[in-house]
C-alpha cells in the first residue's frame, strides 16, 4: 500500500509540474525512472517478485502501444514518401538488427546467440516521443518529422517477432520448463498475425457502421476501440497465437477499414497507453536499475554508445542511397533514433519469462536506453533548431509540406467548433 501511495503520489505531482520539468529538460522517463529507482532504493519494491506482479501490467502497456501506433498512421498519406519508409523499416531496420546481433554476440560471448539476438532486436525500434521537439518543431521540414515518425510507429511492431523468437530461443536453450523453442514460436507469430488482422479490420468495419448509422454514441466510442485492442490480443492467446503481433497488426487493419474518424476514437487508447507507460518506466526505474548498477562494467557502457550511434546510424545511411538525401538529413535522422518504452517493454518481458537468465541482457538494454534518454533528451532541441536552420538555408522544402502525424504521447490541437473560431461569439 505505501507503494501504491507513492506511485500514485508521483502521478499526479507530475501532472501538477509537468510543463515546467519538461522545460528543465526533465523529461517524464528521467523523472519516472528516478522515481522508481527511489522505491527500490529505499527497500517499497520487492524486487524477486515484481517482474511477475508487474507482467500484466508490461503486457497490456504493449498491447496498448503497438495497436495505437500502428492504427493512427494514415495510410493513404504515406505514399508520396513510401519509398523513404520502406528503406528505413524494410532495409535500415533489419540491418541494426544484424548489426546489434553480432556485435552483442562480439562483446557479450556469454549471452549465447538467442540472448545476443535478443539485445540487437529490442534496442531495433526508435521512440520519438522522447524527442519532441524534433518532431514539433516546424524549422525542421515536414517531410522529415514525419519520417522519424512514422519509422518510430511501426518498428516496434516488425521488431516484436524477433523479440518474441529469441526469448523462445533463449528460454529452450537454458532448458526452462515453459520453453516452447523458436519453432512453435513462429507458428505461434502467423497465427496472431491472422487472427489480429481478421479481429482490427472487423471491429474498424464494424465501427465504421456504426457511425453511419448513428448507434454508437461518440463518448463510448474511445472505450469500444480500447476493448478492441485487447480483444486482438486475447483471441490470439486464446488459440495460442502471439497476442502481441495480434495487436499490431489488429492496429494496422483497425486504421485502415476505420474511416475518416478512426485517429480521433483512438485518442482514449494513447491517453490510457500513456499512463500505463509512466507506470512501466517507474517499473523500469525499480527493477532494472538495481540489476543494472550490480552488472555495470565499461564494455556494457561502450556497448550503449555504439548501439545508439554506429549500430543505428550505418544501416540509416545505407539504406538513404538513392533516396534523395543529403548527408546533413542522413546523420540528423541517424542520430535521432531515441531508444525508449518498446526497448525496456521488451527487457522487463524476458525478464519476466527467462528470470535471471537474462539479467545480463537485461543490463545491456537497460544502459542504452538511459544513455539514450540523457544524449537525446539534451540534444534535441539543440540540433533540431541547427538542423532547421541549414535546412531552410537550402531553400524550399523539395515536393512541398506535409501533414505531420502527433508521435505517441503529444496531445493533438483540438479542432476550433464553428461557434468557437476566432472573431465570432462563443455558445
Amino acid at each position: 500500500m505505501t507503494a501504491v501511495v507513492l506511485v500514485t503520489a508521483t502521478l499526479f505531482a507530475w501532472g501538477l509540474l509537468s510543463a515546467r520539468l519538461e522545460r528543465a529538460d526533465l523529461t517524464a522517463p528521467v523523472v519516472f525512472i528516478a522515481a522508481g529507482a527511489t522505491l527500490a532504493a529505499l527497500g517499497v519494491v520487492d524486487a524477486p517478485s515484481a517482474p511477475e506482479t508487474l507482467a500484466p501490467l508490461v503486457e497490456i502497456t504493449l498491447v496498448w502501444v503497438l495497436f495505437s501506433d500502428a492504427a493512427r498512421l494514415p495510410v493513404q498519406q504515406l505514399r508520396r514518401d513510401l519509398s523513404r519508409y520502406l528503406r528505413l523499416l524494410g532495409v535500415g531496420l533489419p540491418l541494426t538488427i544484424a548489426f546489434g546481433w553480432v556485435l552483442a554476440a562480439w562483446f557479450f560471448p556469454q549471452l549465447g546467440l538467442w540472448l545476443a539476438l535478443f539485445v540487437g532486436a529490442a534496442l531495433a525500434p526508435t521512440d520519438a516521443a522522447l524527442g519532441v521537439p524534433v518532431v514539433t518543431n516546424p524549422a525542421v521540414p515536414s517531410r522529415i518529422r514525419q519520417l522519424i515518425t512514422v519509422e518510430s510507429g511501426l518498428n516496434d511492431g516488425i521488431a516484436t517477432p524477433v523479440v518474441m523468437v529469441a526469448i523462445a530461443g533463449a528460454a529452450a536453450t537454458a532448458g526452462l520448463e515453459s520453453a516452447e523453442g523458436a519453432g512453435p514460436a513462429v507458428i505461434a507469430l502467423l497465427v496472431g498475425a491472422t487472427v489480429g488482422a481478421v479481429v482490427g479490420g472487423l471491429g474498424g468495419w464494424l465501427m465504421r457502421q456504426a457511425r453511419r448509422r448513428g448507434s454508437a454514441a461518440e463518448d463510448f466510442a474511445g472505450i469500444a476501440v480500447l476493448a478492441l485492442a485487447l480483444l486482438a490480443y486475447a483471441a490470439a492467446l486464446a488459440v495460442n497465437g502471439n497476442g502481441f503481433v495480434a495487436a499490431f497488426c489488429g492496429g494496422l487493419a483497425f486504421g485502415a477499414c476505420a474511416g475518416r474518424r478512426g485517429p480521433a476514437e483512438l485518442i482514449f487508447v494513447e491517453q490510457m497507453s500513456s499512463l500505463v507507460s509512466l507506470l512501466v518506466w517507474l517499473a523500469f526505474g525499480a527493477i532494472a536499475i538495481p540489476i543494472m548498477l550490480q552488472r555495470l562494467d565499461i564494455l556494457t557502457v561502450v556497448y550503449g554508445v555504439l548501439s545508439l550511434t554506429v549500430v543505428r546510424m550505418v544501416p540509416v545511411a545505407l539504406a538513404s542511397i538513392g533516396a534523395c538525401l543529403d548527408r546533413d538529413t542522413v546523420l540528423f535522422v541517424g542520430w535521432f533514433g531515441p531508444r525508449g518504452l518498446a526497448s525496456l517493454v521488451f527487457a522487463l518481458l524476458a525478464l519476466d519469462a527467462l528470470g535471471s537468465v537474462a539479467d545480463e541482457a537485461l543490463t545491456v538494454v537497460a544502459v542504452t536506453v538511459v544513455l539514450s534518454v540523457v544524449a537525446h533528451g539534451l540534444s534535441a532541441a539543440p540540433l533540431a533548431k541547427r538542423y532547421g536552420r541549414a535546412a531552410a538555408a537550402a531553400g524550399p522544402e523539395p515536393g512541398g509540406p506535409v501533414e505531420v502525424t502527433p508521435a505517441r504521447g503529444l496531445r493533438r490541437r483540438p479542432s476550433l467548433a464553428p461557434d468557437s473560431r476566432p472573431g465570432r461569439p462563443s455558445l
